[in-house]
């Protein structure tokens, strides 16, 4: 089961039917657009102001670009010398196609890692950061802790799906599912609502059910709902989440019966 759109599946999915695997498409997050566009727009025209743009998902190089394609402003403008850093491979492809200036990628696919690998280069630099309503705190804090002066505005709203397919919660319920995928935090706890359940009740999915997480915010989140044996994707591309599904089963295949994977 994957957790996310369709649209951002398409890789995975091909990948995992390569191998023998059935992937089912199961949303349990939703985007919309911000409540209000003034801050985003604000942050568009004033991108000549701005030494960095820290990316951390494709949805926020969507987002960033839809809105200044829709509204006839220029990510380029004159003058400009903004650079655009990606926490991963995949948020840097979508960058380039977009036509962001790419200047680096995180070796590590997550926020507070890129901020890390940028160090002293953030020192007295004006960074804009474009992302959820729901994202993680400590990407900024750590910018701020380098000397950055970082400006946010939610590009886009994260939000509970409108339409859930109840069909695939029995498959859960009746042991037909083999593996989750979650690849943030809001689709952790969305099962739960979906369920009708606390999201602390995954933990009793675990012992029938291999519970994967894309990415180690996602992991601490599963954690904190009481699943203790999380199988971590090293990082966020499509080959490391296949990897770390793979590794799972073959060891899964090879324990003494009744044995738990750790």
């Amino acid at each position: 089961m994957i957790t996310r759109a369709m649209t951002e599946s398409e890789d995975l999915a091909r990948e995992l039917s390569k191998r023998g695997a059935i992937p089912l498409v199961f949303p349990l997050v939703s985007f919309a657009e911000p409540e209000d566009f003034g801050p985003l727009d604000k942050a568009i025209d004033e991108l000549a102001q701005f030494d960095w743009v820290i990316l951390t998902s494709v949805r926020a190089v969507r987002a960033v670009a839809g809105r200044a394609s829709e509204s006839g402003r220029l990510l380029r403008p004159a003058g400009s010398t903004w650079r655009a850093a990606c926490v991963g491979p995949v948020t840097a492809e979508a960058a380039r196609l977009a036509g962001f200036p790419m200047a680096h990628v995180a070796e590590t696919h997550k926020g507070v890692a890129l901020a890390e690998e940028l160090g002293s280069r953030l020192t007295g630099a004006k960074i804009l950061l474009p992302r959820s309503d729901k994202a993680n705190p400590d990407l900024p804090a750590v910018l701020r802790r380098y000397g950055a002066e970082v400006r946010e505005v939610i590009a886009y709203r994260t939000v509970k799906p409108t339409d859930v397919d109840r069909s695939m919660l029995g498959e859960i319920a009746f042991g037909e599912i083999h593996a989750i995928l979650f690849f943030s935090p809001s689709a952790v706890k969305h099962l739960a609502v979906a369920s009708g359940t606390n999201w602390r009740s995954l933990k009793r999915l675990q012992n029938g059910v291999a519970i994967a997480a894309v990415g180690p915010v996602t992991a601490k989140a599963l954690r904190e709902a009481g699943v203790e044996r999380v199988v971590v994707s090293a990082d966020t591309t499509t080959v490391a989440v296949v990897e770390a599904l793979e590794k799972h089963f073959a060891a899964a295949k090879a324990a003494p019966a009744g044995a738990k994977q750790a």
